[in-house]
């Protein structure tokens, strides 16, 4: 991936399918079905991760598990009266390999030399391993 990309907690979700559901109901409320996420700070390098075709990487339980390509990014004004930004994204999840990292708050930049490699669709088993495992091999380092 060339670029800059997003990481962020998907904070609540226990795996890449939870956020996957709590994705969908969200876009089903909304009258174009867009998937969205909200923040409160808008990345001053907005443009270079559209134009480079930058992604948010996920950290769920723990690890990065899965990055979403970013579409656009809107101002969204709740009913509170605050301004937000509105993160849209593709709705293919694309699962990556496990990497390990800390809780932190809001989301950061992540390099494309940082970002973990997607995990292709019929890798030797990879796949086919239960996520826990996936996530416990990671931990001790084997990929």
């Amino acid at each position: 991936m060339a670029g800059v990309h997003l990481i962020k907690l998907s904070v609540g979700s226990a795996s890449v399918e939870q956020m996957q559901g709590w994705q969908t109901h969200r876009s089903d409320q909304r009258r174009d079905g867009r998937y969205y996420h909200l923040t409160r700070m808008w990345p001053k390098r907005a443009d270079e991760i559209l134009k480079t075709g930058g992604s948010i990487y996920w950290v769920i339980a723990g690890a990065i598990q899965a990055r979403q390509q970013i579409t656009a990014f809107e101002e969204m004004i709740g009913t509170d009266g605050i301004r937000r930004c509105a993160i849209f994204l593709e709705p293919e999840i694309i699962r990556v390999e496990n990497a390990q990292r800390r809780p932190f708050q809001g989301w950061r930049y992540l390099n494309p030399e940082d970002a973990p490699a997607d995990i292709r669709a019929g890798k030797s088993g990879e796949s086919d391993l239960p996520e826990e495992l996936r996530a416990a091999l990671s931990e001790l380092g084997v990929r």
